[in-house]
């Protein structure tokens, strides 16, 4: 934490060598929950480039209270939420279709993303309502504790514990007792 501190007061400074560290630090963090939530991989990339130009836009401004990757993790969970209300309100495109398309982007993330199993756990996961799939993958993916989870989602601590229940149970139903506990 106190190492972001010091990069964040480098990026105030003008440092493009700190931002483009606080990036690689966390990238693959905000992909992997972008790509959750939103159940495809292209989309998860322009969340998490959209959060970091915004993040630049705000530097000066911006003041850290906490953990810097909480606080982009935050950041992409609410731009997927908007991103995926809007998406419903024009209903243009599902995201159980939108998983059929493919990245055109050939790393080692989105090779594993067309996995077999992490195909059928990402159908799995689309099948669950928003708000527990954003609570799983926020405490699994994010490292953000059950307290963290619910001031984001403005609920109680215990409706966020049982949305995480409630969620792996019905992924485990699902995938057929695949998903350890």
């Amino acid at each position: 934490m106190l190492q972001d501190k010091l990069l964040l007061r480098q990026v105030k400074s003008g440092s493009k060598d700190a931002l483009r560290l606080i990036y690689e630090r966390y990238e693959r963090d905000l992909l992997t929950l972008a790509a959750n939530l939103l159940g495809e991989a292209s989309t998860a990339e322009d969340v998490v480039q959209d959060v970091f130009v915004s993040f630049v836009r705000s530097a000066q401004n911006f003041h850290l209270r906490g953990s810097l990757k909480g606080y982009l993790l935050t950041c992409v969970a609410n731009r997927s939420r908007d991103l995926l209300r809007k998406k419903k309100r024009k209903q243009t495109v599902h995201i159980a279709e939108a998983e059929k398309g493919e990245s055109n982007v050939k790393s080692p993330f989105y090779a594993a993303l067309h996995n077999e199993e992490l195909q059928k756990l990402g159908s799995a996961m689309t099948d669950l309502p928003y708000e527990q799939r954003e609570v799983i993958v926020l405490r699994l993916h994010g490292d953000l504790k059950f307290k963290q989870i619910a001031k984001l989602q403005d609920v109680s601590i215990k409706t966020v514990i049982s949305r995480y229940r409630y969620g792996l149970d019905r992924l485990r139903s699902i995938m057929n007792g695949e998903v350890e506990r």
